[in-house]
């Protein structure tokens, strides 16, 4: 846990890139846990991989599997560092007494179901959770929590770092 700062426009910056930082790394550590429930035979296609066909087609394209699994890898690595800039900005307008990992973990939860049962479903790329193939939900809700849990642990190890 760390002291924030509240109220100054000046912090905006450093939240946003120790988030970017934290969004980054906590994506590449959600997806060894996705990578893992795709071996376990729980996954399927990859939710990343989905959402990038349904932006090909989108565009008039027919997706191919060699474009659209890098085009869903850099996309959401992209995805997850935004949400990790936009954590690293609210972040450091909260009150202390939460532990960074426990609010990164809330986050993450809340990016899950923003998007698995909110606008994913709603574009009809996937199916809501309870209508999804088994297994799935559970192994992006633990990836959801491992990217939560390395985003604060990173935004506040940088924040520590402060002067």
């Amino acid at each position: 846990m760390r002291r924030r700062k509240t109220g100054s426009l000046g912090d905006l910056p450093k939240g946003a890139l120790s988030g970017l930082r934290g969004g980054s790394l906590g994506t590449l550590a959600m997806s060894v846990v996705m990578i893992v429930g795709q071996r376990a035979g729980l996954m399927g296609k990859q939710p990343p991989q989905r959402i990038a066909e349904a932006a090909v087609e989108a565009v008039g394209r027919t997706p191919h599997e060699h474009t659209t699994k890098p085009l869903g890898a850099l996309a959401h690595v992209g995805f997850g560092a935004g949400m990790g800039a936009l954590f690293g900005v609210l972040q450091r307008r909260l009150p202390t007494g939460v532990p960074d990992e426990a609010s990164g973990v809330a986050f993450a939860l809340a990016v899950w179901t923003v998007s698995y049962k909110g606008w994913v479903p709603a574009m009809g790329i996937m199916p809501p959770p309870e209508r999804d193939r088994p297994g799935r939900p559970i192994v992006m809700i633990l990836a959801h929590i491992v990217y939560g849990f390395v985003l604060g642990r990173t935004v506040a190890s940088v924040g520590q770092r402060r002067t």
